[in-house]
């Protein structure tokens, strides 16, 4: 069942997510289950969102991936939930990459 897995990220910026996005961006674009991945400010901190075909696959992804590479002091509050329905146009324009 597809996951939607929010994250607040207390401490990240906009140039140190960018940072990771540049070593993420390819290994998130060829991962098991992967599906959707966004970000932005928020007024917790910097909030992600991706969308995952289960939670097996994001905390597989998230284990492997990012959490050996976080930076000090960075502790992302993670948050799961099942999507009843999950609808994707297939051929989205206009989204920046």
């Amino acid at each position: 069942m597809p996951v939607l897995i929010t994250a607040v990220v207390p401490g990240q910026t906009h140039e140190g997510y960018d940072q990771m996005m540049i070593a993420l961006k390819p290994m998130l674009e060829h991962a098991n289950g992967f599906i959707a991945h966004g970000a932005g400010t928020s007024p917790e901190g910097w909030r992600v969102f991706e969308i995952w075909e289960t939670q097996k696959d994001a905390s597989d992804f998230f284990a492997k991936y990012i959490h050996p590479n976080l930076p000090p002091g960075i502790t992302p509050k993670r948050t799961y939930l099942e999507l009843h329905k999950l609808i994707v146009q297939p051929r989205a324009t206009g989204v920046a990459s």
